[in-house]
This record gives C-alpha cells, sequence and structure tokens, in this order.
C-alpha cells in the first residue's frame, strides 16, 4: 500500500498537510508521532472513515477510493482500535462475525459460524470459546477478538491504534506473539503505539508525523531514541525524567494497615512534602483500589489515615476534597472530564461554589481563572471555550491537572498520568509533577510504566495481589528487582485472592 501527498482538513484545522505513507508486504510498520500529530486522521483515510481532499492511495499499485469503510474492508484493511468496539451482551463468534454474518436463504449459519469463529481463536491460541458472552472476557482477550474479526474478513493488512495501552506485561507478549505469526503468514500491519517497547520488539520501519507533516521514515535499527524523540516532537528532550533534588519536609500523609477484604490487605505507606512515591505492580494488584479509599470513593474494612500526623476519617470524595487530598483518575476521559463541556467549566467545576454570589455563577472570574490554569500546564488550545473531547490525549491530561491545581492541595494522587500519552507530553506532565515537589506538595504515582517509576520516585512501594510486598530506595534499585516483588506469591496472597472470589460470587 502506498499514499502520496494526503491532505485532509476538518473546519479551522489541516489534519493532514501532504504527508505520505508506504507498507511493504508482511511488514509491521510503526506510525509514531505526538498526540495531534495526524496518526488517527490517516488511518480513517486508509479505513475509507475520511474522505481526504488532495492525495492518492494505491493497492497493489492500483489507485484506489474509498468512499466509505466496506470498500477498504472489502480490498481487506481491517482495523483494531484501543477501546474494542464489541457487543458485550452477544457470544464471541457473533462479535466475530458482526456485519458479515455467514447466511445461506437469508438465515444465519449459526453451527458453521461458530466453528469458523473457533478455527481462528485456536490459530490466535486463545483460551476461551466462541460462544462465550464478550462480556465476560478481560480487555486482553477482547483484543484477541478485535483481532479474530479482523482476519475473519481475510484482511490482508491490519491498523493496531494502541493495542497495548490497557494490557499486562505477559499479555503484550502474547500479542507480540500472534503479530510476529501475521506477519509470517504475509500478513501487512500498521502498528501505533506511544511505547517504544512495542516499536522495538515489533516493527521493521518507524514512520514520524509531527504537525500534521510527516517527516521521516526510518529503519527500526537506523535510529537511536533521543534521535526519534527529536523527529517527533521537533526539539531534543534531554531530560526526559526532570526530577528535581527537593529537601523534603514533614510526613504529610500515612497509611496505616488499610485492608478492603478481597481487593487489598494490611497495606502501610507514608509521604513527605516534596517526595514522590511510585506505587506499582502488576495489574490488579489493588493500587487503584487503595488510593480511591484514601479519596472515600470506596470505604476500607479497617485500617487508619493520618493528614499532618493526625488522624483523618474520610467517608466521601468531597472529604478528602476539604482535607487537600486530590485525586487524578486512571480514566480521565469517564472520571476526570466532562468531555462535551468546554475546558473552563470543567476546570472551575471544583471550585464553582467559591464564585457563585446569590446563587450565581461569576462568569467573569471563573474564565480568568480557567484561563491562568490551562497557560500554566500549557494546555494547547484554541480557547477555553473549546470541548474537552476535540484535545488530544496528553492534553485532556493537562486538563485534568490544571482542574487539581485550582484546588486547595496537600496531597495529589496520580493514577498512570501518562496513560496513552506521547513522549513530549509525558515530559511536560513529569516536569508538572517535578514543580509541584518543590512546591512542596505530597504526591503519589501509581504507574505501570517502570522507566517512568525509576525515573521519577523517591521511592518505590510494590503492590502484588492485594499487599505491599516491598519498598524500595528509587534511585538505587533495578526493574528486574521490582519485577521480583511484583510477581512474588505467598499463602497469605493465595487466600486475599480466595477471598475476593468469594465476594465476587
Amino acid at each position: 500500500m502506498e499514499l502520496k501527498g494526503i491532505t485532509k482538513i476538518f473546519p479551522g484545522v489541516k489534519a493532514l498537510n501532504n504527508v505520505r505513507f508506504q507498507l511493504k508486504k508482511g511488514e509491521v510498520h510503526a506510525l509514531m508521532g505526538e498526540n495531534g500529530a495526524g496518526k488517527s486522521t490517516l488511518i480513517k483515510v486508509i479505513t475509507g472513515v475520511h474522505r481526504a481532499e488532495e492525495g492518492e492511495m494505491f493497492l497493489d499499485g492500483k489507485k484506489v477510493e474509498f468512499k466509505r469503510p466496506r470498500d477498504a474492508q472489502e480490498a481487506g484493511i481491517a482495523a483494531v482500535y484501543q477501546h474494542p468496539t464489541s457487543y458485550p451482551d452477544l457470544s464471541v463468534a457473533e462479535n466475530i462475525f458482526k456485519g458479515h454474518e455467514m447466511l445461506k436463504y437469508g438465515m444465519i449459519q449459526w453451527k458453521e459460524m461458530n466453528l469458523q469463529a473457533a478455527k481462528i481463536l485456536k490459530e490466535l491460541n486463545t483460551d476461551f470459546a466462541p460462544t462465550d458472552e464478550m462480556g465476560t472476557l478481560s480487555v486482553a482477550q477482547q483484543q484477541m477478538v478485535e483481532i479474530a474479526k479482523a482476519l475473519s474478513t481475510n484482511a490482508r493488512i491490519i491498523i493496531l491504534d494502541e493495542p497495548t495501552a490497557a494490557l499486562t506485561k505477559n499479555e503484550s507478549e502474547e500479542l507480540y506473539t500472534i503479530v510476529d505469526r501475521l506477519k509470517e503468514n504475509g500478513v501487512s500491519i500498521i502498528f501505533i503505539s506511544h511505547r517504544f517497547e512495542d516499536m522495538y520488539r515489533l516493527a521493521d520501519r518507524i514512520t514520524v508525523f509531527r504537525d500534521s507533516q510527516y517527516i521521516n521514515t526510518y529503519l527500526v535499527d537506523g535510529i537511536t531514541n533521543a534521535e526519534l524523540i527529536k523527529a517527533m516532537v521537533g526539539r531534543e528532550i534531554k531530560d526526559l525524567f526532570p526530577k528535581p533534588s527537593v529537601q523534603m519536609g514533614e510526613e504529610v500523609l500515612r497509611v496505616e494497615r488499610f485492608t478492603r477484604a478481597g481487593y487489598y490487605k494490611d497495606v502501610s505507606f507514608s509521604v513527605r512534602a516534596g517526595e514522590i512515591i511510585g506505587i506499582t505492580g502488576l495489574v490488579g494488584a489493588g493500587r487503584t483500589e487503595v488510593v480511591e479509599s484514601i479519596c472515600g470513593v470506596t470505604k476500607p474494612d479497617s485500617g487508619k489515615l493520618y493528614l499532618n500526623k493526625k488522624e483523618v476519617k474520610i467517608k466521601e470524595p468531597a472529604d478528602a476534597i476539604k482535607n487537600g487530598i486530590i485525586l487524578l483518575p486512571e480514566d480521565r476521559q469517564k472520571q476526570g472530564l466532562i468531555l462535551n463541556w468546554g475546558l473552563g467549566d470543567n476546570v472551575t467545576l471544583p471550585i464553582m461554589h467559591k464564585h457563585a454570589k446569590w446563587g450565581f455563577n461569576n462568569n467573569k472570574v471563573e474564565r480568568k481563572i480557567s484561563k491562568e490554569l490551562l497557560e500554566s500546564v500549557d494546555t494547547k488550545a484554541v480557547t477555553i471555550f473549546d470541548q474537552a473531547s476535540s484535545l488530544s490525549g496528553g492534553n485532556q491530561q493537562k486538563v485534568v491537572v490544571a482542574k487539581a491545581l485550582g484546588q486547595e492541595m496537600k496531597v495529589v494522587i496520580l493514577d498512570e498520568p501518562t496513560k496513552g500519552v506521547d513522549v513530549g507530553a509525558k515530559a511536560e506532565i513529569y516536569q508538572i509533577m517535578g514543580d509541584l515537589a518543590e512546591q512542596g506538595y505530597a504526591i503519589v504515582m501509581i504507574s505501570s510504566e517502570m522507566p517512568e517509576i525509576l525515573g521519577m520516585s523517591d521511592r518505590i512501594v510494590i503492590m502484588c495481589n492485594g499487599k505491599v510486598t516491598g519498598e524500595l530506595n528509587g534511585h538505587e534499585t533495578t526493574q528486574e528487582r521490582i519485577l521480583e516483588l511484583a510477581m512474588e506469591k505467598s499463602s497469605d496472597l493465595q487466600e486475599a485472592e480466595y477471598e475476593k472470589e468469594q465476594i465476587n460470587s
């Protein structure tokens, strides 16, 4: 496949500006760039969702033009998106063949469809049945169904859009194996990812977009990390983890023997002013559940919480906010933002009551405050009235940070702060974290990414199956040691797993 001179214009925005792209048979080609660089728009042009104003597309040397997604599908092109577009109440087989069901005399051939689905699932080495309900599968298994759906259409070009963003390390390895197998069978793959480990593990070549323009195409073996980052962001990022050296103050927050049956058990840690504590572990270790209880989203069965060495009772999120404990949630779109609201309204929502008079909002003051807060984190938007849904993932995360900065804070908890964010936005978020530490805030960061845990943490708390299995100095440990503790097993942990199963049943 080859694209030449592709230009796509939306009202007021040139999303693609004379870009080009080439894909060889049996190649894994990584498409990389910052959020908003034009990657998703190009994919939508390739799959027939958008039609370009200018440019040409060729398949096997012949010019093609897709007017609708079905045209791309019939040409052998399929896309697997980061968030599976599945029907949870239908079976796996029904999801695989949705839109191209196996029919005879107008009747769905259920037996044949289940047999064909089972055959495809076997090729992917999955451990679930075509008759299983889609809603019962894990995120990783749903990703496999999406790939099976692509294979059921006899796709020869498959686009994988951030497929590892929600996967564990082991699940990512399973996906790598499947991609290798597809490549051996002559399938060509376009792979979009912000994770360098994905790119180095899978890709043959990398094409970089920046500011809606084509920058260059590189052989994976012929470019360094520093060169790739510079190509993506247009500048050198000399220190990706700008963790400042801070003179730490007194203890601000202490969690003492927090327990919630089936989720976590006997969890204790503390954080001081100016300190960044990293909490890590495999997905499902109980990290998010612990901080949700700290912030009043859920209630622990037992344990104590101390703020500035005084015990506090947090019964609901409002109590946490009143005490200066702010949570930036993992799912920024569902829990951190109201997507169809303007940026200004999102930022001032928690402090709206402070500027109201006689029951009416002071719009002038709110606009001034929101503008200052958004500028403080360098949010890339035209106006404060832009909807949050119009921003890239990195800029949405900055809006969530700006909302936090507008409140009176003592403790800032960030749950996967750079998930799905490009390298340039990551560096900016790390800089904001460093600035907050210098200002004396106590910071708790949950992350599954080893480089940022090692690069930004003063101390690292490791969890496995609901328990703390170790606490390490962030500047003197290794990734291997963290993984050892993250995978540690004991009879107590197995007991916690059993308790969780009992609660779920």
